[in-house]
């Protein structure tokens, strides 16, 4: 799942890929794939990026089916009555009917969330008031990938059996759908209506939406676990179960370069970083170890471990049953540090410019996911103790604490003024937390 830490639902055995596939593969036969985005030495420009798009002669798609007629579903109740911990909530969205594992938020005006969940669901809707715009129907599995395009006008969603959709955010429609093997993760351009997944049978997938052009990337003949596009639009990170990562170049359709053996991982990839500028990405992985590499040379740049980590990580060689991973990491927007969350709750911060510890910031439980502000060394983490945090990297002080599930939070979002997170948890809630301080 994006950003690691996803929660996992129980999923249904995907349907048989090669058949459904066809025309896909028939369209990659005899020709040079469609160029999707064109290179340039230039800061690209994301009309030019879009418009690039639109000259291309797409293959003809069907139709995308017509929205579900079916009856929304709500919660009459919520989790199981008890004592509740104290709510510092603005808000509860609470029409999910199972664990929530995924949620975004709209990057243009930051008004809306998306959420999906283990009942099969995906809502858009308001964080100021809780309102429905519309459901997104017709998944087969538990939906565990949701994002918005970079202008707010579409929304992906993505269940684990491999069934994507795209929607129209103004009026709701369902503009797009493709099914896929198991799907890992799934995310959006940064500048242009382009949608790239990775799958369970090794495909890194990329379309153009709406129309549905497709390309695809065969990596190792594993999993491919995690990734994302890098800033400039037109390469990708893209890591995998072997503990191997590549670095596509999205035009051509080519490994730039590979990291495998010695300079890659012992283990799965679980989650992968890019600096501001693409110039570096961060790689983690269930070994600990945490891998700054070099995207223009393709070397290994930098190592972070901690002592601890270290000794967890031996301990599961050992087959000791305590066990520790990597599950998110990024890098500070405005000065040279590196956050890394662990399985076992410590939030390391590094140095990138000595590659030292600077600080451990412990949790009580597992970190499942984090996120840098924009304009500020603060950092935010969510733990499976169902709290978000929000830590100073220059102190390595918390800052403050926001508390209301009763179960373990899944996923989160930060909107671009650092002034909401929206929550997933798996109590079957979603929740706003105001973390505007007028101090900072």
């Amino acid at each position: 799942m994006e950003g690691a830490g996803g929660g996992q639902g129980s999923g249904s055995a995907s349907p048989e890929p090669q058949e459904a596939l066809a025309p896909a593969i028939e369209f990659h036969e005899d020709e040079e794939i469609i160029e999707v985005l064109e290179l340039n030495d230039a800061e690209p420009d994301p009309d030019d990026l879009a418009s690039d798009m639109e000259d291309v002669d797409f293959a003809d798609e069907p139709e995308a089916g017509e929205m579900a007629d079916e009856e929304w579903e709500t919660e009459d109740e919520g989790v199981e009555e008890g004592a509740e911990p104290h709510d510092d909530s603005e808000l509860t969205f609470s029409k999910h009917t199972g664990s929530v594992f995924c949620v975004g938020l709209d990057p243009k005006d930051g008004v809306l969330a998306v959420t999906g969940g283990e009942d099969d669901k995906a809502y858009i809707w308001r964080i100021s008031d809780g309102e429905t715009l519309f459901e997104c129907t017709g998944h087969k599995d538990s939906v565990t990938s949701v994002m918005f395009s970079h202008d707010s006008s579409m929304v992906a969603t993505g269940d684990m059996s491999g069934l994507i959709k795209a929607w129209k955010v103004e009026g709701g429609e369902e503009i797009w759908s493709f099914e896929v093997g198991d799907l890992e993760w799934l995310e959006w351009h940064p500048c242009a209506p382009v949608l790239l997944a990775g799958t369970a049978d090794g495909n890194t997938w990329m379309w153009k939406i709406p129309s549905g052009e497709c390309k695809t990337f065969q990596g190792s003949n594993c999993p491919v676990t995690c990734g994302q596009f890098l800033p400039d639009g037109k390469k990708a990170v893209v890591g995998y179960e072997d503990g191997s990562v590549r670095i596509w170049d999205l035009k051509q359709g080519s490994a730039l370069h590979v990291v495998k053996g010695s300079d890659g991982h012992s283990g799965p990839l679980t989650c992968v970083a890019s600096n501001a500028d693409g110039s570096l990405v961060l790689t983690g992985s269930v070994d600990c170890d945490t891998k700054m590499v070099n995207t223009i040379t393709g070397k290994v740049v930098g190592v972070f471990r901690t002592e601890s980590n270290v000794s967890k990580a031996s301990k599961r060689e050992e087959g000791e049953a305590e066990t520790n991973s990597v599950e998110s990491l990024g890098f500070c927007k405005v000065l040279p540090l590196a956050a890394v969350g662990y399985l076992d709750g410590t939030l390391a911060i590094y140095d990138i410019s000595t590659q030292t510890l600077r600080h451990r910031c412990q949790h009580e439980s597992g970190i499942v996911r984090l996120l840098w502000e924009d304009s500020s060394p603060v950092v935010y983490t969510c733990s499976l103790d169902g709290s978000v945090r929000l830590w100073d990297s220059r102190s390595g002080k918390m800052i403050s604490e926001h508390c209301g599930h009763t179960s373990e939070i899944l996923d989160f979002a930060l909107n671009k003024e650092a002034t909401t997170v929206v929550t997933a948890s798996g109590d079957h809630k979603a929740k706003v937390f105001c973390v505007q301080q007028p101090d900072r």
